[in-house]
């Protein structure tokens, strides 16, 4: 799961409290997989670890991510299974309750047009 992953990016990088973050990732975690998520409250834990910083800051952060965790990730049959779809005509979606900031890069990486995610609130810079 990518939201998982990023938070587990997240503290690998020192944004977030190793012992704390990754209880409370594995808890809602846990509730993800037992469908009964409370989306608010994730997401508000989820992103809070990015939103501190300068958007500049999570943009670059977000790429490394991308280039570290989910670019070796992408298994090759899937980029396979999307490309037969885009050439049998097919409309790709990418649909997630995972927030956009994290899967807008997942989307891209498969060429993706159409993503359906967690429209994140921001403020004036972005956040």
């Amino acid at each position: 799961d990518s939201d998982h992953a990023f938070g587990g990016f997240m503290v690998e990088v020192g944004w977030a409290d190793g012992a704390a973050w990754g209880a409370r990732n594995d808890e809602f975690f846990a509730h993800y997989n037992a469908g009964t998520l409370d989306l608010p409250a994730y997401v508000d834990f989820a992103t809070s670890a990015w939103r501190r910083r300068p958007l500049t800051e999570a943009l670059a952060m977000r790429q490394r991510f991308m280039v570290e965790v989910m670019k070796p990730a992408l298994r090759p049959e899937a980029i396979e299974l999307v490309e037969r779809h885009r050439a049998a005509g097919d409309l790709i979606a990418l649909v997630t309750a995972t927030n956009e900031f994290v899967t807008a890069p997942i989307a891209e990486a498969f060429g993706i047009e159409h993503l359906i995610a967690v429209q994140l609130a921001r403020d004036a810079e972005g956040r």
